[in-house]
């Protein structure tokens, strides 16, 4: 078990970290490390919910490119739930919009890019934004 833990960090470039403790960790190497655990439990699907949250633009691109290749490696399906789009258009296939606990749209992230009712309701409309204007 050690020597498969050690390879796994070796692989996701955490040896390094190995006697380190989790939260003394810059927060980008603590998602990597918590996606590692999860990867050593070798599932055929993993969960990630908002991998992203609090992490700034450099941090969010490595974790985009990170999630992108361990997808490919171990051929995994990915169901992630995440507010940061260019982490979703960059490493999904299919995308499921909700919006007020409803799907509004499904897709490839070209369709979601281009839906009306998506772009209304994550951008708001016209109409919306004069009232907002009218309402101030």
């Amino acid at each position: 078990m050690r020597e498969e833990t050690y390879a796994l960090l070796e692989e996701q470039n955490l040896l390094q970290y190995k006697d380190e403790l989790a939260v003394s960790l810059p927060y980008g190497l603590q998602r990597r490390l918590e996606i590692a655990r999860a990867l050593a439990t070798h599932p055929k699907l993993l969960l990630l919910d908002e991998p992203a949250a609090g992490m700034n633009p450099q941090e969010t691109q490595e974790l985009a490119q990170f999630i992108q290749e361990i997808k490919e490696k171990y051929h995994l399906t990915i169901f992630l739930i995440e507010h940061h789009m260019d982490l979703v258009m960059q490493i999904c296939d299919r995308i499921y919009v909700i919006d007020f606990g409803k799907q509004i749209a499904s897709g490839s992230p070209k369709e979601i890019q281009n839906n009306q009712h998506v772009i209304d309701a994550y951008l708001g409309t016209v109409e919306e934004d004069d009232h907002a204007d009218n309402d101030a």
